[in-house]
């Protein structure tokens, strides 16, 4: 089974599918994880992944183009 990450903090969460269940898993070849930096997707320089809302509210929110 492959399955397929897409994060913007794939550090944070690879130490969970390095040592744990999905860890055996990998190593029998029951599992294949990979995990995708979403900020290697991005065409500005500074890497950025969200914007501000348009209506003025609090929060981020995630842009189109990555």
């Amino acid at each position: 089974m492959r399955i397929d990450i897409i994060t913007v903090l794939p550090e944070m969460i690879e130490g969970f599918f390095n040592c744990s269940i999905l860890k055996r898993a990998q190593n029998k070849e029951l599992a294949e994880i990979y995990i995708h930096n979403l900020r290697d997707y991005t065409e500005d320089k500074y890497r950025r992944v969200d914007d501000y809302p348009f209506g003025g509210f609090a929060g981020m929110v995630m842009k189109i183009e990555p």
